[in-house]
């Protein structure tokens, strides 16, 4: 397997609060890591550093084998982004948006684009500050999915969603991942997302990766992936292993 995203010793902060401490993660092409953390356990900082809209203070990403920060361009253009709130003018519509995007993307696909948004309903000639959070979800995937990237970037896309369109948006992910070798990164702090769509899960705790693998490794066999609660025993559990670890030095 091709490695997609190398990480490697990744650091991140703002003044004095640290974000990211050493995060190391390596993402196969083809596969599709849920990466799993409580809101603000560093997930969104993540995904902006590997969009170069952020520098890492210390450590190395590459994806593709190029670096985001010095070859910008040639790694956006490879890449589809669903920000956790739509990043555009809010006098735009998304028939905007697919103009507005087209020509920086030489893989547009302006036939699935326009499938896409028939099959999750997305109101083309609506201003994205009129539109529910569903529907600038639903059209912030079709924008994302419509290039035909090599490495889909989620960030929380179905938070705060009802639970019609959170199946609508979450149908769109499975249906697009069907189409093709795709390698995806989806943060989120919903267990139940990793347990219907995730090769892997990686846990972020305090700005690390406390946990790698896949899903029955992660979370154990006997876990009812489909409880919520789930996340929050993994995190225990971390901590609990964190405490023994200190105990047998103290000893």
């Amino acid at each position: 397997m091709n490695t997609v995203l190398d990480i490697q010793g990744l650091s991140v902060g703002f003044g004095r609060k640290q974000v990211l401490r050493d995060l190391d993660l390596r993402v196969h092409d083809g596969a599709v890591t849920v990466l799993l953390g409580q809101n603000g356990s560093g997930k969104s900082t993540l995904l902006r550093v590997l969009l170069g809209v952020l520098r890492p203070q210390k450590g190395s990403v590459r994806i593709f084998g190029k670096d985001p920060l010095t070859e910008h361009r040639a790694v956006l253009q490879r890449i589809g982004y669903v920000p956790d709130v739509p990043d555009v003018y809010p006098w735009m519509t998304a028939k905007d948006l697919f103009k507005f995007l087209q020509p920086q993307y030489p893989t547009w696909n302006a036939a699935l684009c326009a499938e896409l948004c028939e099959r999750l309903a997305v109101p083309l000639r609506v201003k994205f500050k009129s539109m529910s959070r569903g529907q600038g979800m639903k059209a912030m995937l079709a924008a994302a999915l419509a290039p035909e990237p090599e490495l889909l970037l989620l960030d929380e896309p179905f938070a705060g969603l009802d639970p019609l369109v959170r199946e609508q948006v979450l149908h769109g992910i499975v249906e697009a991942l069907k189409e093709g070798e795709r390698t995806v990164l989806c943060a989120t702090h919903e267990l139940e997302i990793a347990a219907r769509i995730a090769d892997y899960v990686a846990v972020l705790q305090d700005g690390k990766l406390q946990k790698h693998g896949s899903l029955s490794e992660v979370l154990g066999e006997a876990e009812p992936v489909q409880v919520p609660s789930g996340l929050h025993r993994v995190l225990a559990e971390v901590a609990a292993a964190k405490v023994a670890a200190r105990d047998e030095v103290v000893v």
